[in-house]
């Protein structure tokens, strides 16, 4: 397996070869692989290298001690909600095959990890059309940590939805965050639009209230790593408080992601597990301290932002308005 490492951008493009599931795991944890989607993705190739001695093997497969195996992979990034989810329906569809032998289980393994893959470029793509509807022939914008290509299997979910307006011919103007404490938003997002030829402009984390009150602001779109059944929604730590000031200011705010962060087993967003970091990271920025020794710090990877200051969610199924029970909409689009 070949990954972008994230960690390098934009200074340097470098390729990551992975070899087996724990080098796939300490890329996961080190954030050389990052977003909800594209970690899904990197779980279902993951088991691939996981079971590689099935390749060539004629005995019958044990299931049970290959999920046993997936265990630390599966447990990578705990609020990110589609890297165990995309685990465990690659190797549902394999299993549900019935393969007599490792070698058909691994055939099948890689032919779902490929759907499953090809599936997130289509949910993708369709996030982008719904959500490019809500949004004015010209406007701005404001975006936080990164939702684009980097972070999916496709032109990405917030970012996506800015794409696909760009290419339906209007004209945006893009405010991204910087995003601390590891700057996805200042290093990918502005990477991925000036590379789009998007206009972009970087501010910290603490200056987009005063942007929303010195400029006209159209809307806030960020992504999500876990959307629970009522709309709460679990995002890069910063969105709760940019969803706050988007609520005083009156400006819409947009959550934008696939289904499958859609976790209905969670009633509320007080459920969601909160992955916390190493306090290194906010000590410090890219090697240089940055705080005195001996301090302490706290470093949540992300914030939960209550479904009433959510203006509306836009997923590949079409764009979901409050008040938000997930369950029943979902169940009646997945109908239509």
């Amino acid at each position: 397996m070949y990954l972008l490492d994230q960690t390098r951008l934009p200074t340097e493009e470098l390729v990551l070869e992975i070899r087996n599931q724990a080098e796939l795991v300490n890329a996961i944890q080190a954030l050389s692989i990052r977003g909800a989607p594209a970690l899904g993705i990197a779980g279902a190739y993951g088991i691939l290298l996981t079971a590689s001695d099935w390749k060539q093997s004629s005995e019958p497969p044990d299931w049970p001690a290959l999920r046993k195996e997936l265990e630390p992979l599966m447990n990578a990034r705990p609020t990110a909600v589609n890297l165990r989810w995309a685990i465990e329906r690659v190797l549902r569809q394999a299993l549900d095959a019935a393969p007599a032998t490792r070698h058909d289980a691994y055939r099948l393994l890689v032919q779902a990890a490929r759907d499953l893959h090809e599936e997130d470029e289509e949910r993708c793509r369709r996030i982008g059309e719904h959500g490019a509807a809500l949004l004015k022939d010209s406007g701005r914008i404001i975006t936080h940590c990164n939702t684009g290509a980097l972070a999916t299997g496709g032109i990405g979910t917030a970012l996506g939805v800015i794409y696909a307006a760009v290419m339906q011919g209007k004209a945006v103007q893009v405010y991204a965050d910087e995003t601390r404490p590891l700057l996805q938003g200042a290093r990918l997002t502005a990477w991925e639009l000036q590379r789009a030829h998007i206009p972009v402009t970087v501010l910290t984390d603490g200056m987009a209230a005063a942007l929303m009150q010195q400029e006209s602001i159209d809307c806030v779109i960020v992504g999500a790593d876990r959307i629970a059944a009522n709309g709460d929604t679990a995002n890069k730590i910063g969105t709760y408080q940019l969803a706050v000031a988007a609520r005083f200011h009156d400006v819409s705010f947009y959550v934008a992601a696939p289904t499958s962060t859609i976790d209905l087993d969670l009633d509320s967003g007080r459920q969601i597990p909160i992955e916390m970091r190493s306090g290194e990271e906010v000590l410090s920025l890219q090697g240089v301290r940055t705080a005195p020794e001996d301090v302490d710090a706290y470093a949540p990877a992300f914030d939960v932002t209550p479904a009433r200051l959510i203006s509306a969610i836009i997923t590949d199924l079409g764009v979901l308005f409050p008040p938000y029970n997930l369950k029943e909409s979902l169940g009646k689009r997945r109908e239509l």
